[in-house]
């Protein structure tokens, strides 16, 4: 399988192709066979909305099937937002229960009927079965590949069953009773080793280690990772057999859970497209800057404090953490999308300029938006129409500067083999506290002393 490091160079190549207006379809036809897909579902990400849906053309419908279901939340919504109904239905002809399940968040209604209206009658009712769950309890997140058989089967039947191709990660067979509760497992290895009923019967094991259905999924993923087991059963309250929680999926909620604090750490939602929707990107933000300028104007209030102290500058001081806070919370927003996308390899020289574009309209929507509210409330604050000019004007250029430091920053920092996970906060914090200081009491000596 080819490693992630790898993936520039293959964005290089595409790059090149689109340039010289070359047919791409050969070379995404080399790609898919030398990659895996979750691989390709990066590589997508890594080109803006026209490219990525000339790439997805070009490749199979088989291929389009597999990589729509390991996308990214966004990428996918993304997708489906732009191609026909007609070109996403395809998409949704092969799913099962487990995987449908997986991709509900991103589908509407109307896709998730069709999906479902072509699944057989036993993919349907176990979809609808584990839909009866909450999305953090084990039974939504079960699959449904384990091997049952009945405790009174005979041997050879058994060996019969086993001899046919396993489900991935199948080291056991579970074993329940005519109620379909389970009685216990036994080691495929140990089936195939015995030589008669009775043997068998004795190879089976009645301590079997278990999960409960409406268990917590963060507790149950613990638990099997830290039993070293590929997957365990998952029974619900009556002990009957629903299903089986495997390791990809545990591993994969953690990776889930991880991502998500790291996202929220810099106030971005989950999973956001790294060329997504401009306006998304833009609400997504903005909740988070707003809840931001909240704590900003708290911190301005206690500075208003010492108003006797400051005397005639007091207005400047008050609103000084005001423009420092809002730079930084979108400067922190844009520097935890651009390190994911160098982390992952999908931010390389081609690529820069789109994401610079983007995330300059980002900033300049954002600050629009925040410069208005802001100039506003100062207004209403101190009743000086040049004070709450002199604070738009700071706050709009700041989150725009802000924004482009969050792409730059961590490439510049990047290209000198320095972490910018580590370090990249800190300078960003330092450019947009000295600019908005700057811009902030330069317009305010010039307009206001």
């Amino acid at each position: 399988m080819m490693s992630l490091d790898l993936l520039p160079d293959y964005i290089d190549k595409i790059n090149q192709h689109f340039d010289a207006e070359q047919d791409i379809q050969a070379l995404v036809t080399e790609i898919y066979e030398q990659v895996s897909d979750d691989q390709i579902a990066i590589l997508l990400e890594s080109f803006p909305l026209k490219l990525r849906l000339n790439l997805w053309q070009a490749l199979s419908d088989e291929a389009q099937q597999n990589i729509f279901i390991v996308m990214k939340h966004e990428s996918r919504e993304l997708l489906l937002s732009t191609l026909e109904d007609e070109q996403c239905f395809p998409l949704l002809t092969k799913l099962d229960a487990f995987h449908l399940l997986e991709l509900s968040e991103s589908l509407n209604d109307r896709f998730i009927d069709y999906a479902v209206s072509n699944m057989n009658a036993k993919q349907r009712s176990l979809y609808k079965k584990s839909c009866d769950y909450a999305l953090d309890e084990v039974g939504h997140w079960q699959n449904f590949t384990d091997i049952q058989l009945p405790q009174r089967l005979k041997l050879s039947a058994v060996k019969k069953v086993c001899s046919k191709k396993l489900p991935t990660f199948t080291e056991v067979i579970y074993i329940v009773d005519d109620d379909a509760k389970l009685v216990g497992e036994i080691a495929v290895n140990a089936i195939f080793k015995a030589e008669s009923d009775q043997e068998y019967q004795d190879s089976i094991d009645t301590d079997v280690e278990y999960l409960l259905s409406n268990e917590y999924i963060a507790d149950a993923s613990e638990k099997l990772i830290d039993l070293d087991r590929s997957a365990l059963p998952v029974i619900d309250e009556n002990r009957c057999l629903t299903g089986r929680l495997d390791l990809p999926t545990a591993y994969r909620y953690k990776e889930q859970i991880l991502e998500a604090q790291l996202n929220q750490s810099g106030g971005l939602v989950e999973e956001e497209d790294l060329f997504g929707n401009v306006w998304q990107s833009s609400k997504n933000r903005a909740v988070w800057l707003g809840i931001n300028l909240v704590t900003a104007f708290l911190a301005s209030w206690f500075i208003g404090l010492f108003e006797a102290t400051i005397q005639q500058v007091v207005a400047l001081a008050v609103l000084m953490p005001v423009v420092a806070s809002m730079g930084g919370i979108s400067g922190s927003q844009t520097i935890t999308l651009i390190i994911r996308g160098l982390a992952l390899g999908q931010i390389n020289d081609a690529n820069k300029k789109s994401i610079i574009a983007k995330e300059l309209k980002v900033g300049a929507i954002n600050g629009v938006l925040w410069a208005i509210v802001i100039g506003a409330i100062t207004f209403v604050w101190f009743d000086n129409p040049l004070l709450s000019l002199t604070i738009f004007i700071s706050i709009l250029g700041n989150i725009v500067i802000a924004s482009l430091s969050g792409v730059w920053v961590p490439w510049i920092l990047n290209k000198f083999n320095i972490d910018p996970a580590l370090s990249g906060s800190v300078v960003l914090t330092t450019v947009t506290d000295i600019f908005g200081f700057i811009v902030f009491l330069g317009l305010g000596s010039l307009l206001l002393l």
